[in-house]
């Protein structure tokens, strides 16, 4: 099925030393989940398909990146007193560098290990995100360019947004925690460029409150946009000064006021998947100020849980389920459920990729199940187990598949 755009979604890498075949940030180079090229494995085992498999010391839910010949992955040990990013070359699996970054006391949960947000790179500079221990910059080299403290982020269930890099600045949400913002910190020197803070004005406990969600860069009304997820609403920023060009309510639920995955934007449209059983709804996108009662489309109250992100393809959304463990379809401009369905046993935290027509999405169990973006039932092409725990998204370059498991990186590949 043709995945057709109504406005361009901006490439969150955006340097001309990058590789047209690279996954060199959290759902690839768009943040769209949507992988360039053909060729990708659709069946695999332990042993079959497997080009290589190293082992990891440590679990984590940050998932791999790839740029140029290099593969990074974020890494800590058990109680997140040693934060780590390792850099591994990519033909072989073998580690090159492992740069590390001591720290106190700190607290999440034990499904979300320390090490849980996803690296990002330019090509030449590489940036890791530690939560309270803060961000890092590195060459390919493994010197650091530059770090940042950026605040204390304690939350019950840990931390998990991911950085992006759009044009000359690394893009952070800060959060959750007693403050949380969103920041622009350049690239190149690590100074702070502008912050925006988002004051909670809900009801909820502080543990029952939260953004992970990683944003996504977008044009929107004839200008690029940053488009973020927080625990009560999404918000469209101006990317030069951080202001807030409008924001669309509906993120906040009955129970809790959180969300873990990213918005999903195409065809002029937004949808947005609450966590915990929360809301999901979708929206037209652009305007000023309060868009809601103007601009949303549709709003279920009460839905199954999100972690991962789905994709956008054609008019319908395609999503998995971290409660129950089921895969759905839903017809982005109304809301309204095409189908669902349990293809495997096991929760779904991974992120869905789309790459060479079929869409993936991996259980916490380690099973990847392929199926066709089909609006009219779940057409499922197979189910590829590696008997490992997975909460990360695969990266897909170059017909190379990047997996990520608590004990180990694999590299699948027909």
């Amino acid at each position: 099925m043709q995945i057709r755009f109504y406005f361009c979604v901006i490439a969150l890498v955006v340097c001309a030393s990058a590789n047209a075949g690279d996954w060199p940030a959290f759902r690839g180079p768009q943040g769209n989940g949507v992988a360039a090229g053909s060729g990708y494995a659709t069946e695999w085992t332990k042993e079959k398909n497997v080009k290589w498999r190293v082992e990891l010391s440590e679990p984590g839910n940050g998932s791999p990146i790839v740029s140029h010949d290099r593969i990074f992955l974020s890494s800590a040990d058990e109680d997140g007193h040693q934060r780590s990013l390792i850099c591994f070359e990519r033909e072989s699996g073998k580690q090159l560098w492992t740069q590390s970054v001591k720290f106190g006391e700190d607290i999440t949960h034990r499904q979300n290990p320390f090490g849980s947000a996803t690296p990002v790179s330019d090509g030449k500079h590489v940036v890791v995100w530690h939560g309270s221990a803060g961000l890092y910059c590195y060459d390919f080299s493994g010197k650091e360019l530059w770090s940042r403290k950026l605040g204390t982020f304690k939350h019950i269930w840990g931390y998990g947004s991911s950085p992006v890099i759009y044009q000359d600045k690394v893009i952070l949400h800060c959060g959750p925690g007693e403050r949380v913002f969103l920041t622009a910190i350049e690239l190149s020197t690590g100074k702070t460029l502008w912050e925006k803070d988002e004051v909670y004005q809900g009801d909820k406990k502080p543990n029952d409150i939260g953004s992970w969600s990683t944003p996504v860069v977008a044009r929107v009304d004839g200008a690029d946009q940053i488009i973020h997820s927080t625990a009560t609403r999404v918000n469209g920023y101006n990317p030069k000064t951080g202001e807030v060009i409008w924001w669309c309510e509906g993120v906040s639920g009955s129970r809790y006021d959180a969300v873990s995955s990213s918005p999903l934007i195409a065809n002029g449209v937004c949808v947005v998947m609450a966590d915990l059983r929360g809301p999901a709804f979708g929206f037209k996108i652009g305007g000023q100020g309060d868009i809601t009662e103007s601009n949303r489309l549709w709003l279920n109250k009460r839905n199954p849980s999100s972690v991962g992100t789905g994709i956008f393809s054609g008019k319908y959304v395609y999503r998995p389920n971290s409660n129950p463990g089921t895969l759905e379809c839903l017809d982005a401009t109304t809301g309204k459920k095409a189908w669902a369905a349990r293809a495997a046993s096991g929760n779904y935290w991974s992120s869905m990729v789309l790459a060479d027509g079929n869409l993936y999405a991996t259980t916490q169990k380690g099973t990847t199940v392929v199926f066709k973006p089909n609006p009219e039932k779940l057409e499922e092409v197979s189910r590829n187990d590696l008997e490992e725990t997975c909460n990360s998204t695969p990266a897909f370059s170059d017909s190379q598949i990047f997996i990520r498991t608590y004990e180990a990186l694999y590299c699948i590949g027909q």
